[in-house]
C-alpha cells in the first residue's frame, strides 16, 4: 500500500527583518518572502507521530497543573487552547504569545468533558 502523503508551504527564512531606515515601501520584502516558499512531501505517518508525541506531552503537563489546582483549592481547569505549528520537517511545535499571529498556526482547543 503506497505511503499518504500531506504537502506543507513552509517559509524557512528569519522573519526577525527590520526594515532599514529610509527604506520606502514593502514590494522587495514581499517578493523576497514569496521567493522563500517552498512545497515539502511530509509522510502523514510521521505527522501523526510527532503529533501523538506532543499531545502526551501537553496532556502531561496539564494533567499535573490539573492535581496542583486540586490539592490547593476548589478551582479546575476546564479549557486550554494552544496554537502549534507544523514545520518543514513535521515538527509540532507549541507557538507562544502574539508570534501566532500572521502565521499558519493550528488551534487546538481542549474542554474538559463531564465524566459522571
Amino acid at each position: 500500500m503506497p505511503e499518504d502523503y500531506i504537502l506543507i508551504v513552509t517559509d524557512e527564512t528569519d522573519e526577525t527583518s527590520v526594515p532599514i531606515e529610509g527604506q520606502r515601501g514593502w514590494g522587495e520584502e514581499v517578493r523576497n518572502r514569496i521567493a522563500n516558499l517552498k512545497e515539502v512531501r511530509l509522510p502523514v505517518a510521521q505527522l501523526e507521530q510527532n503529533m501523538n508525541q506532543f499531545l502526551q506531552l501537553v496532556g502531561r503537563l496539564f494533567k499535573q497543573v490539573d492535581q496542583q489546582i486540586g490539592a490547593e483549592s476548589d478551582m479546575k481547569l476546564d479549557e486550554v487552547e494552544l496554537s502549534v505549528e507544523i514545520s518543514g520537517e513535521g515538527e509540532v511545535k507549541l507557538v507562544a504569545g502574539g508570534k501566532a499571529a500572521g502565521k499558519g498556526t493550528i488551534k487546538l482547543k481542549f474542554t474538559r468533558s463531564d465524566k459522571k
